[in-house]
């Protein structure tokens, strides 16, 4: 039985992965980096994606000198770059003919107003578009290894805000960073509720993963009046006392191989196997909660089907092209 408090080296212990490719991206650092160096200690192959640069390729001779006895590559991705994405997946399928693990663990945070080239908020046309892309344009490799497993990491910042259809990209709304983050956190969660719609019955399942509050470079824009809000859990509506007697405290903040526990534990559990379109926490299974509650679970509209289908829609609409698994 795994908690908040297990580690990769917990959830890993036991299982051999020898035989298997994993695809991991941001996976030059923080989570991405752990997840990348517990699968390969348990001998899977693996591919990280990541801006290409000194970060990327210090990560991979760590990798390959720490697992001399692991197939270790990587491959660039900007994922607000359409045609470094479809570079990326093309680069993929030159070097491998199956993909039994695709970990889309990239992202970013709670950043100043951008926008991407194809006109994106940039924290949804990052954390979102760009892994709805790279993800349908690696479904031939995941079909073809039988069974294979997506984790798509959200977040318990979606209880910041939905998908507002209306108004998606900022166009009107005064930019709120922590909304933003919220949107496109919702919308990890709810494509892994449509991928697993159109792939569970071939052989793929699909996660969703809250990783927890964890010190990374992802948290490199946040003030000290965010990590304070952050650690009294205000940030997600009201005082903890409003919270319906289901909270559990204050959020707890977790060193990197407790966040990239519940990763390697979706992307392996046996207890997992013919499950999916779940959302997972703590090394475990997570339960909807209300509105309000703060410190743990999800809320209702992560997993809204009809919302889920809606942004299938216009996430096709965005990169221009359509996808019928």
């Amino acid at each position: 039985m795994f908690s908040a408090e297990s580690r990769t080296t917990d959830v890993i212990a036991g299982i051999n992965l020898a035989g298997k490719t994993a695809f991991i991206t941001g996976a030059s650092t923080g989570l991405g980096l752990e997840t990348t160096r517990t699968l390969a200690g348990a001998g899977c192959r693996v591919i990280l994606a990541a801006r290409p640069g000194e970060k990327l390729d210090k990560a991979l001779a760590a990798v390959r000198q720490d697992f001399p006895a692991v197939q270790a590559d990587a491959v660039a991705l900007e994922l607000t770059d359409f045609d470094s994405i479809r570079a990326c997946a093309a680069a993929v399928q030159q070097l491998t003919d199956k993909l039994d693990l695709l970990v889309n663990n990239a992202g970013i945070m709670a950043v100043p107003f951008a926008r991407t080239p194809a006109g994106c908020e940039s924290q949804f046309g990052t954390n979102h578009v760009g892994h709805f892309l790279l993800t349908n344009l690696l479904v031939p490799l995941l079909l073809n290894a039988g069974k294979a497993r997506v984790i798509n990491l959200s977040s318990g910042g979606h209880k910041h805000c939905p998908v507002d259809f209306a108004d998606i990209h900022w166009q009107t709304r005064e930019y709120n960073k922590w909304g933003a983050y919220g949107q496109a956190k919702t919308a990890n969660a709810l494509f892994t509720v449509a991928l697993q719609k159109r792939l569970g019955d071939k052989g793929v399942s699909v996660f969703a993963v809250h990783p927890g509050a964890i010190p990374t470079e992802l948290g490199r824009h946040l003030t000290q009046e965010d990590i304070e809000a952050l650690m009294n859990s205000k940030s997600f509506g009201g005082e903890k006392k409003e919270s319906g007697g289901n909270s559990r405290g204050r959020l707890l903040f977790k060193d990197i191989p407790q966040g990239a526990a519940t990763t390697v534990w979706a992307a392996t559990s046996p207890e997992l196997d013919g499950k999916g379109g779940l959302y997972l926490e703590d090394c475990g299974i997570a339960e909807e909660v209300p509105v309000g509650v703060a410190e743990h679970g999800y809320y209702a509209w992560a997993v809204d089907p009809a919302a889920a289908e809606q942004l299938w829609q216009v996430s096709e609409q965005i990169v221009g092209q359509t996808f019928t698994w």
